[in-house]
């Protein structure tokens, strides 16, 4: 009888042709196949998408697939399809007539993989159809979009848990590109993920050179970030394809950035949330096509250029302010050099620019809005936003945040059932207080690493907790020889994943280690770089 490894890579050359696996693959498929819950943590193009292809296929049955976009749905059916598997949508985007035949195909097991977004899940005549279908494995695409201590929090995602459930309780396979501690812990506890493993691979960007210039005067920052993209599209990209981005914080600035490279003869054009649903598309579009008229070698972006954007030669990266978060930084980072080709990635730095970050940081709600938002939940008798926001004075949008805040108190365990409104309403400004120091601290890990001396490529791994004591060699700081060695210290009184807790800050995971300080993440304010010379000798930390 063939081992599971065997078996996990036969299938592989049968059904896609693939005689070798990638790292993560075979021991995410297995743990599936051995009834553990996973979340795989790889980058986009590290196979995650074979991942929960292979353990369906092996698995048998039906295997229902959570994704976002509609694009990125069908492109997985059409891949599907292609290998002969068979695969369907359930979206707006069918008829009613569609609909029901990719239910009927799937309940004669002609379709093997059944794909929507978490709003149709969520719809309960298509929840009840699903569930009649009795799915041996769910796969939850981008899952980072369940946690709301992640970079792109999308409350549509929050019931997934509970929604899974009622399909039966299958088996569960959670992906997402990047996701720090914080982020994985969450994903697993809001989709109730059983026996859960979590399997971490390709943090490592070694094909993507980190830079960082300082400005101080921000007319000198615009100047010199459309210097940049004059030089880098002179230098990576040709008459053989290659394109670049440029990520802004405010739509204002993608509109003046896009504008500004038009006149300087790019194809450039924006991209922002703002911009009507066709134009995005239309953008989209051309840019994934660069290569032919009309296509664009350059988009001037907010981070809502993000999701889909799965291009191979995109050879840089520039940021003409600093992100958020290192979350969202290397998320948009990794989608240059898909193909492992040489890519640059160059972070524009202004400290005043920092106080951005500050500002979009997600409000703490009032105590007045939140209890009147228990009550709206009681008198609609549902916790759809949109029925809700018919009972208190604001939009469904704050609306909507506010019930998932009041969802994720009810949820932590630390309340009783029968708890009076008064401390549901304190928990719920709690753990809004404790997101916005979290985001705070994300904001000074961002000011860490621009100001750094270190291997950049070294302290972004170390923030996300993978251990690394090699220099990539290709950062700025590695090339200029100032990034100190990465060797470890076998005298080191704390290591990478260890728990610890600080005698003001709580409990924490410590995350990097250096050889004068250390990084810990504190569940109760954030992220913090502590000197390992006063750590001892106050002893401000000891394991937990």
């Amino acid at each position: 009888m063939a081992t599971r490894s065997a078996r996990v890579r036969e299938a592989a050359a049968h059904h896609f042709g693939h005689e070798s696996l990638l790292p993560g693959q075979e021991e995410a498929v297995s743990a599936l196949l051995d009834e553990h819950d996973v979340l795989l943590v790889a980058p986009t193009g590290a196979g995650k998408s074979l991942t929960y292809q292979l353990a369906g296929l092996l698995l048998g049955g039906c295997t229902v697939v959570v994704s976002p976009l509609l694009a990125l749905q069908q492109d997985q059916v059409d891949g599907l399809t292609e290998a002969g598997i068979g695969a369907a949508r359930l979206s707006s985007a069918e008829s009613a007539g569609d609909r029901e035949e990719a239910l009927r195909a799937a309940r004669a097991g002609d379709v093997r993989f059944l794909l929507l977004s978490p709003e149709q899940l969520a719809n309960p005549d298509v929840l009840a159809e699903v569930a009649s279908l009795e799915p041996t494995l769910v796969a939850v695409d981008e899952a980072h979009c369940v946690s709301s201590w992640g970079h792109d929090f999308r409350p549509d995602y929050l019931r997934l848990g509970e929604l899974v459930e009622r399909l039966g309780s299958p088996r569960v396979v959670a992906m997402t590109a990047t996701a720090a501690l914080p982020t994985q812990e969450d994903i697993v506890e809001q989709l109730r993920l059983r026996r859960h493993r979590v399997v971490v691979t390709g943090f490592e960007r070694d094909n993507i050179a980190l830079t960082v210039e300082r400005f101080a005067d921000g007319h000198e920052q615009r100047d010199r970030v459309l210097e940049l993209v004059d030089e880098l599209s002179a230098e990576l990209v040709g008459p053989g394809g290659g394109s670049g981005i440029v990520y802004c914080r405010t739509r204002k600035g993608a509109e003046m950035y896009a504008d500004a490279l038009r006149e300087r003869g790019h194809r450039a054009a924006a991209y922002h949330a703002g911009l009507p649903q066709r134009r995005r598309a239309e953008v989209h579009e051309a840019f994934m096509d660069d290569g032919h008229d009309g296509g664009l070698d350059l988009v001037a972006a907010t981070s809502a250029f993000g999701m889909g954007i799965d291009k191979p030669d995109i050879r840089f990266v520039v940021h003409a302010d600093v992100p958020e978060s290192p979350d969202t930084y290397y998320q948009e980072v990794g989608r240059a050099g898909r193909d492992r080709e040489p890519a640059r990635a160059v972070l524009a730095y202004r400290p005043e620019d920092l106080s951005l970050g500050r500002f979009f940081a997600t409000p703490v709600p009032k105590p007045a809005d939140v209890r009147a938002v228990v009550a709206a939940l009681e008198a609609a008798g549902s916790d759809d936003p949109r029925e809700v926001s018919q009972h208190v004075d604001f939009g469904p949008r704050k609306t909507g945040r506010l019930v998932n805040l009041v969802g994720l108190a009810r949820a932590s365990g630390d309340l009783p059932e029968d708890a009076p409104v008064g401390r549901l309403v304190e928990a719920v400004v709690a753990r809004a207080e404790a997101q916005r120091r979290l985001e705070a601290s994300r904001v000074e890990m961002m000011r860490a690493y621009a100001e750094t001396d270190r291997c950049r490529s070294a302290f972004l791994l170390g923030y996300f907790g993978a251990d690394t004591r090699t220099r990539c060699g290709a950062c700025d700081n590695c090339v200029a020889g100032t990034a100190p060695g990465e060797e470890p210290d076998a005298d080191q009184p704390y290591a990478a994943q260890s728990t610890v807790r600080h005698v003001e800050f709580g409990p924490g995971t410590v995350t990097d280690v250096e050889e004068d300080r250390v990084t810990v993440l504190f569940e109760e304010v954030g992220y913090r770089t502590l000197a390992l010379e006063v750590v001892e000798d106050r002893g401000l930390l000891e394991e937990a």
